[in-house]
This record gives C-alpha cells, structure tokens and sequence, in this order.
C-alpha cells in the first residue's frame, strides 16, 4: 500500500519519484534536517514578529497588516505549490516560504492577540508542547505508524480539506458555516477535531523523514522535508490559536 501523510508536501510519491543519492553525493541526513528546520522557523519567527510589531506600533490597526498578511497568505500558498511539484526547488524557496509565512502568522497573531491578551504566546508553547510530547511518543513507539494510521490521518485531513473550500466557497457568497467559526459547543468540539488531525499529521511528517533517511535520499530532501514539516507547524499553530479564540469567547 502507497505510503500516504496528509501534508501536500510529503508523501510517498515524493521519495518514490527521487532517486537514491548517487555514489559519492551527499545524502539526505536527520541532523541536516533539523538543521534546515530550525533555519525555517527561525525566519518565520523574525517576520512574524516584524509583522506583529508593526500591527502594535500602528495601535492595533489592522489596516497596517492587512497587506502583509495578504502577500503572506498568497505568496506562501503560491510557492508552497511550486515547492509540492517541484522538489529541487526547495533549497531556493523554503526560505522565502517560511518569511511569507511569518509575515501572514504574526498579522494574525497580534490581531487575536489584542483582543485576547496572552493568547498568541499560548498558542505558541501548545504548539511546541503538542509537537515534542508527539516526537517523544513516535520515537519511544507509543505511537507506531501503521497503514491503517496512514489512511486513517490521510483521511481524516482529506475531509477538513474539503471543509476548507466548501466554507471558502460559501464565503464567497456572504455564507458562513457556524459550526467551523463560531464559539458553540459544536464548534469547539469541531476545532478539537481539526487540531487533533493536524497533530497526527506531525507523526506522519516524522516518519517521513525518518524514511527518507533511511532511503538514502538526496541532500536537498533535507529542504524539502523541513518544508513539510513547516506547512504542518503553521496549520496546527493556526488552529489552536482558532480554538484559543473560541474558548475564550465562552
């Protein structure tokens, strides 16, 4: 059965379409993914805080932002495509991905933010608590990533994607899907679900480097896979930070 993660960027078809590091080349490394990882978040943090900065020096303006996060969202979307079908490229654009990224991140941020004072920072030690507490759990084996986990997650984030663009599309027309925004108990049980999906999708993500380790991949993998890892930090730090907001409506 086909290897399968719900991140766009890493799957089965990636390393199945890359051929093993010829004799000689430098190969795909764990440490070197880190590495790279680490780089990208660095980044993403400078420009979100850019961004974060300028929303605040503006007196919590969101007209100020309103840009930035535009070119954020757009531009980010734009070349985490080229990045999904064009794997080489990432060496070059996982860099500008995760500052796009940083700049769309801390506009939202500090929008919740002044309405939920110390929301933003909470979301962040979630975020990274979900994710160390998930390595842990993957690497000692609590959680082992069989092909029924595969599909299940696959799955699962095959759907919120569909949720996305039907409420996408419905918004269009001034429709809104109550319970994906609003604060109902429906919708925070809904926001539990997506993040518990998103959080899954991180196991996924460590496999599959892990497996591109082990197979031996070229050293630009170690972009792409950071990539990777980076599209599924920022949708699980997003929906948190949704499910803060709703929490704290109530």
């Amino acid at each position: 059965m086909e290897y399968k993660t719900g991140n766009p960027g890493l799957n089965d078809r990636t390393f199945a379409a890359v051929p093993r590091a010829a004799v000689g080349e430098e190969r795909m490394t764990l440490q070197g993914t880190v590495n790279k990882s680490f780089l990208m978040l660095t980044v993403l943090l400078l420009t979100a805080l850019w961004s974060w900065g300028r929303f605040f020096g503006a007196g919590g303006d969101p007209a100020a932002v309103s840009g930035l996060m535009a070119v954020g969202l757009v531009g980010g979307f734009i070349l985490a495509l080229v990045i999904s079908f064009k794997q080489t490229s990432a060496p070059y654009l996982a860099l500008p991905y995760a500052a796009l990224q940083g700049f769309a991140i801390g506009g939202i941020s500090a929008i919740f933010e002044r309405r939920y004072p110390g929301i933003a920072i909470q979301a962040v030690g979630l975020t990274f608590g979900v994710m160390a507490v998930l390595l842990v759990a993957y690497r000692s084996r609590l959680i082992k990533v069989t092909e029924h986990f595969k599909a299940m997650v696959f799955g699962a984030t095959g759907a919120i994607a569909l949720l996305y663009v039907v409420s996408l599309v419905l918004g269009f027309f001034h429709i809104q899907v109550p319970f994906l925004n609003d604060a109902s108990p429906l919708g925070i049980i809904v926001s539990l679900a997506i993040i518990v999906v998103a959080a899954l999708n991180l196991v996924m993500d460590f496999d599959f480097i892990q497996t591109g380790v082990e197979r031996g991949a070229p050293r630009y993998m170690e972009w792409y896979s950071a990539f990777g890892l980076m599209v599924t930090l920022v949708w699980l730090y997003l929906e948190i930070l949704r499910f803060l907001g709703k929490a704290r409506q109530r």
